[in-house]
Order: C-alpha cells, then sequence, then structure tokens
C-alpha cells in the first residue's frame, strides 16, 4: 500500500511553508493556510519512520465532521475541505498552550498517578483510582506547545502568571473546552463510544476566538468502547479502545518511549497495515459512516490540483 509521507508542492501564492509532526502547512499571501494532512505517523513526540496508508485521509474527514458539528458552539478556521487530505482554513494566531481534557484516568495522566503524583497541572486527584477509572468530573489538563521537542504540563495559574493567555481569555478557553468535551462525548455515545479524553487548539481572527486545527480524531483523542466497560473495569482488564494508545504502548513493549539514546523499533508492513485498519475501524465507528479509501496511485497530483482549484475559488 503507498501512503503520502511528504509534499513539496509549490502553489499559486505561496508565502510560507511548514513542516509539522504530521501536517505539511502553506500559507497562501498571508491569506489562507492550506493543511495537508500527510499519513507520517507521531508517537512520543517523535516521527516514526513508515507512514500509515490513510491515515491522513481519515484524520481530516473526522475533523471536519466534527469541527462542522461543532461551529454552533464556536466558531473554527475552516473555509474549504477539497480533498480527502486537505483542508483550507483562515490565518489564526495561535494561543501558546493545548487544552487537554480529561473524562477517564488514562494515557499520560494515569502514567503520572502511578508514579505517585496525585495532582496533574495543579488539578488534585482522589486516592484510590485505578488505569482507566472515570474521574469525578472531567479535568483541564493543558500543556505548553513545544515548536520543538516535548509538550509540557502547565497549570492554569502558571499560565495566568506568566501571561500566556490574559485571563479574560483562558475563562472564555475553558468554556469553550467543555462545551466542546459534552458535544463530543454525546456524539461517541451515539456510536457506543466513550470519549476518554482529547485536546483542542485555539487561535485568534479578528479579535475573535477560533477552533483550530483538527478535533476528536485518533490522534488527538481516546476512545473506549462503551460495551463492557464497566465490566473490564471490575475484573481489572484493559479497555478495548480505539486511539493511538496502541502504538504507544507497541513502542514502549519495545525499549522506546522518545528519549535520548532510544532506537525506534522496526516497523514491518503487517504492523504498519494493523495500525492502518486500526484507524480506518475508527472512522467507521465514531462517524457511523463507510470509509471509502481514496487512490493513492496519483495522490500528490490529485492532493494538488484539488488544492489549486480551491485557492482560485476562495481568491
Amino acid at each position: 500500500m503507498s501512503a503520502i509521507k511528504e509534499t513539496h508542492f509549490n502553489l499559486p501564492g505561496q508565502s510560507k511553508f511548514y513542516k509539522g509532526k504530521v501536517r505539511d502547512v502553506y500559507t497562501i499571501e498571508d491569506k489562507f493556510l492550506v493543511m495537508v494532512v500527510t499519513d507520517r505517523i507521531s508517537a512520543f513526540d517523535v516521527v516514526l519512520p513508515e507512514p500509515i496508508p490513510f491515515k491522513g485521509q481519515v484524520l481530516n474527514q473526522i475533523a471536519a465532521k466534527f469541527l462542522t458539528a461543532t461551529q454552533d458552539i464556536v466558531p473554527n478556521w475552516v473555509l474549504d475541505v477539497p480533498d480527502p487530505n486537505v483542508t483550507i482554513g483562515k490565518i489564526c494566531d495561535p494561543f501558546k498552550v493545548e487544552m487537554v481534557i480529561r473524562g477517564y484516568l488514562a494515557g499520560h495522566a494515569w502514567r503520572e498517578y502511578q508514579s505517585g503524583k496525585r495532582s496533574v497541572c495543579g488539578v488534585s486527584l482522589p486516592e484510590g483510582l485505578k488505569e482507566n477509572d472515570k474521574l469525578p468530573a472531567p479535568i483541564i489538563t493543558p500543556t505548553t506547545k513545544a515548536s520543538v521537542g516535548h509538550d509540557e504540563d502547565i497549570s492554569r495559574e502558571e499560565i495566568l502568571s506568566r501571561n500566556i493567555v490574559s485571563e479574560e481569555d483562558y475563562i472564555q478557553l475553558e468554556k469553550y473546552t467543555r462545551a466542546l468535551f459534552q458535544r463530543g462525548t454525546e456524539m461517541a455515545s451515539d456510536q457506543g463510544l466513550i470519549l476518554v479524553d482529547t485536546k483542542y487548539e485555539f487561535g485568534k481572527s479578528g479579535g475573535k476566538i477560533h477552533l483550530i486545527d483538527e478535533i476528536h480524531t485518533p490522534d488527538s483523542s481516546r476512545y473506549f468502547y462503551r460495551e463492557g466497560y464497566e465490566e473490564r473495569q471490575k475484573n481489572n482488564e484493559q479497555q478495548k479502545q480505539l486511539s493511538k494508545e496502541f502504538v504507544r504502548k507497541w513502542l514502549i513493549d519495545n525499549g522506546f518511549q522518545g528519549k535520548e539514546d532510544q532506537l525506534i523499533p522496526k516497523m514491518t508492513p503487517e504492523f504498519v497495515k494493523s495500525i492502518s485498519d486500526r484507524y480506518i475501524e475508527l472512522y467507521e465507528q465514531i462517524t457511523g459512516d463507510k470509509f471509502i479509501k481514496h487512490d493513492h496511485s496519483n495522490a500528490l497530483k490529485r492532493v494538488e490540483n484539488n488544492i489549486i482549484e480551491a485557492i482560485k475559488r476562495l481568491s
């Protein structure tokens, strides 16, 4: 299976290019952002060597669905989705924090709790919790946005004391985060899933806060299957989940957590296909739609042509 690993377009009006961990981002005449969601995959803030076929399409199409479904809560950056792997939107000045919200004790928060910490990002957690337990109420655990290296946990108090975000804006970000998580939880429940935790990124355009980037995708969120959740918790069994956590677990089991001098284990074609299948499974489960694989044989040309046509429409 072929995959879109990277792009090198020279688009009309292109003024900047930025290569993120997963996205290639083109700025057009300082008016639009063209975000190409590639099939690259990252874990522990490291891009893994093998791309995952159809992963970019899955992420882009899930994000498009949820951004449309939440635009009554908060305006978002999207202007057009001209291709399965592409979103074009307005340029926003991003806040330098990511708003992480957790309804359950899983992933990074569980690893912190397991190590003995009873406070994450300044939020206190009760004693006696097990991995994947539902929290008494959803908690917001922000992280700083690192341009290089690892994002870091930060508390609400630190964000305000260091003037990273104004108090007025931060209060609004918290309100939006809770409302979006509630909507995402309801939509997941409709499909037999539990939205465990997720992150939102926000920016400002014209003095107004906008939701930016992707939302409720397997890269930015963790989902459990609702059926059997209680029973699995009672029996101390691992939850059946749809997220990138299984990739992280595989890396940990093979001696890699993104630390210095650690080598990324070899990703076999079988393992790569299994990741692709899991992403497609999540797409179908979360959206309730059948996933249609777009032909990758001449994908780069298709993507480029669709972007150029969209820029003409928007200009």
